[in-house]
């Protein structure tokens, strides 16, 4: 039987390697000059996003693997830490994607005040991988809340 640490491993192991793999392609786009998109994802182009963004996210799944990485348990305080930090990385990110959906969703293409199905056109996919990340990345609320460390 495996313990609340384990599947922690396990499930943050595989957050970080795609938070990883989201940063990089964020980066590669903003190099290569065009934004992309793809189903519910959309990986911006603009510097700030792609750019600070990225590196952001790449770091945060950096985070994630490196309190995952040696002999050390997920328990240790240290090693928690940093998948922690990881979180608030993306939380950070992903909240400046937020507060730009909401801004650009107030005003309007004709007019000072968008319409109603303007602005709930606003919201809808795609969305950038940090908005996508988000959901998986409140998941180390309950390791806070519930887990014990060392």
């Amino acid at each position: 039987m495996m313990d609340k640490w384990t599947i922690g491993k396990i499930y943050f192991g595989i957050l970080g390697v795609v938070t990883l793999a989201f940063g990089i392609a964020d980066l590669l786009v903003t190099a290569g000059g065009s934004s992309f998109s793809l189903g519910i994802l959309e990986i911006p182009n603009d510097m700030f996003r792609g750019g600070w963004g990225g590196l952001v996210v790449l770091f945060a799944g950096l985070f994630y693997l490196s309190g995952l990485s040696g002999i050390k348990n997920l328990s240790e305080i240290h090693q928690f830490s940093k998948v922690v930090m990881g979180s608030i990385l993306i939380w950070v990110v992903a909240g400046c994607d937020i507060f730009v959906m909401i801004t650009g969703s107030i005003p309007g293409e004709e007019a000072w005040f968008n319409t109603l199905e303007g602005f709930f056109g606003t919201y809808a996919p795609p969305y950038p991988p940090a908005i996508l990340l988000l959901p998986f990345s409140l998941a180390v609320i309950y390791y806070i809340k519930k887990g014990r460390v060392e």
